[in-house]
């Protein structure tokens, strides 16, 4: 049995973290590796042991690995579902003591002082924890020590576990690298003839730290215990929930609306707390009889304001069958956005205010994602100076800045019968005979060559305002490459 006051760090490390949460999916047989772009090159992310035994490292181009290795599958990787994948095993790990927290991208550290009796002992709680890793196909590979940095070493170096108080002569032979210290630092100690952790200790302390610094000697002292390291937990997200009981149940529009607005107050003030605003509310209505209905708000704009959000709830709320009663209540904000606190009180915040409240009014009825908003987009050809997205995920960016008038409606290019290098005076356009009267131009606009647009394939244009007689303004425009006239729009 340890003493209570001896501290035990646990390090777990996941030396193919990314391409085991690939293969867990979609086994590969073969040498497999993830692929990550850096600058102008595709490198090698994460590799499984077949690609490794292959001679292939982390960090090589792509198509040196190919060159050494031909049968090399590849995929993307991803690193947000990387750290996504790290945060479950994170919280998996919480299941053998409470203190868990990150290590790098791709390790865990535990500090276990106090529960391995639960699991009979320091040795079969590791055992145990490797079957369950191996079970769920995961590289995983552990040291146990008193100080993380004692852990970190084994576990990258020498997988296993120190006795209590043994820190030094569990670590005397391995290299230096295993002290976490940079490329640069352990390469001038090899040169030097210190190739492991035992020969720093028997070295004078002052010649390291003026040639290496002090970071040398602070990753030595805290492998050995002499300078502490602190293990910081991870904390759990904010829950955004709450629940009423009713002492009796309720059936009325009216009354479950004044249980959605003491419902909100509560779950406001802990979003307003924490600086973040609800995108999506989620609302469940338990019946006396146990069944339960769910109604749910999505919002176009992150919102923490309870009359808002509850002015919104009222239409959700209409189809409810309350049967013989409802007598429990719940509220909970299932996706939230960042909303730091801004000034107030401004015509533009109102009006801002007003336009979200609508979006979500109209999304209630034709859905979100219907509402859509022009976005300008960085082109000069016409048809791609602009983009549809939805209003409620997307920003305004500014004005739009256009050096030349578009017209409102854009179509297809129209032929007219006309091949002369001047504009038409007189000329027949969707069954009208047209006669132009004022003509501005021209503006040449030329293809986007990393454009593959078969509507620019006859080149260049030549573009012009034209105003009829008959009260139309056209924008027309000339194909000097291949003679002839089209019109593509109509001005207001």
């Amino acid at each position: 049995m340890l003493d209570g006051r001896t501290r035990r760090i646990l390090t777990l490390w996941f030396p193919r973290l990314a391409s085991d949460r690939v293969l867990r999916a979609r086994a590969v047989e073969g040498p497999f590796a993830l692929v990550l772009r850096e600058g102008n090159t595709d490198r090698l992310h994460c590799l499984n042991a077949a690609a490794e035994g292959q001679g292939l490292a982390r960090g090589m181009a792509l198509s040196e690995a190919r060159a050494f290795c031909p049968t090399l599958q590849t995929a993307p990787a991803d690193p947000a579902r990387e750290a996504q994948f790290l945060e479950t095993l994170r919280r998996w790990a919480t299941r053998y003591c409470p203190w868990v927290g990150l290590d790098g991208e791709d390790g865990l550290v535990l500090d276990i002082t106090g529960s391995d009796h639960l699991w009979g002992g320091e040795e079969p709680m590791m055992a145990e924890m490797i079957a369950r890793l191996e079970r769920a196909r995961i590289t995983a590979r552990l040291g146990l020590a008193d100080t993380r940095g004692a852990a970190w070493a084994l576990a990258h170096f020498a997988p296993g576990r120190a006795a209590p108080g043994a820190r030094l002569s569990a670590l005397g032979k391995l290299p230096v690298a295993a002290l976490r210290l940079p490329h640069e630092t352990v390469t001038g100690l090899q040169r030097l003839g210190l190739r492991e952790i035992g020969d720093l200790t028997r070295t004078p302390r002052a010649p390291l730290v003026r040639r290496f610094g002090a970071g040398l000697m602070a990753r030595l002292d805290q492998a050995l215990g002499d300078l502490p390291e602190q293990v910081s937990p991870v904390a759990d997200p904010p829950h955004y929930g709450t629940r009423l009981t009713l002492p009796e149940p309720i059936g009325q529009q009216a009354d479950v609306m004044a249980g959605i607005e003491r419902l909100l107050d509560r779950l406001c003030a802990k979003l307003k707390e924490n600086e973040v605003g609800a995108r999506v509310l989620c609302l469940t209505l338990r019946r006396v009889d146990q069944a339960s209905q769910e109604v749910e708000l999505r919002l176009a704009t992150p919102l923490s304001d309870p009359s808002r959000i509850a002015a919104l709830f009222a239409r959700g709320i209409e189809d409810i069958d309350a049967g013989f009663g409802i007598d429990q209540m719940r509220l909970a904000a299932t996706q939230v956005e960042a909303l730091p606190a801004r000034q107030i009180g401004t015509i533009a915040t109102e009006r801002r205010d007003r336009l979200g409240d609508l979006i979500t009014r109209i999304g209630l009825r034709i859905g979100l994602e219907n509402v859509q908003r022009y976005l300008p987009a960085d082109s000069h050809i016409p048809e791609r100076s602009f983009l549809i997205a939805p209003a409620a995920f997307t920003d305004p960016e500014g004005n739009w800045h256009q050096p030349h008038p578009r017209p409102l409606r854009l179509f297809p290019p129209e032929p007219l019968m006309s091949d002369a290098p001047d504009p038409p005076r007189r000329f027949r356009w969707r069954r009208q005979s047209l006669s132009a009267e004022r003509i501005e131009g021209p503006e040449r606009l030329t293809p986007e060559w990393w454009f593959d647009d078969p509507n620019w394939r006859r080149g260049m244009r030549d573009y012009w305002r034209v105003e009829t007689g008959q009260g139309l303004r056209l924008w027309m425009f000339h194909t000097p490459q291949d003679p002839g006239w089209y019109v593509e729009g109509v001005f207001a």
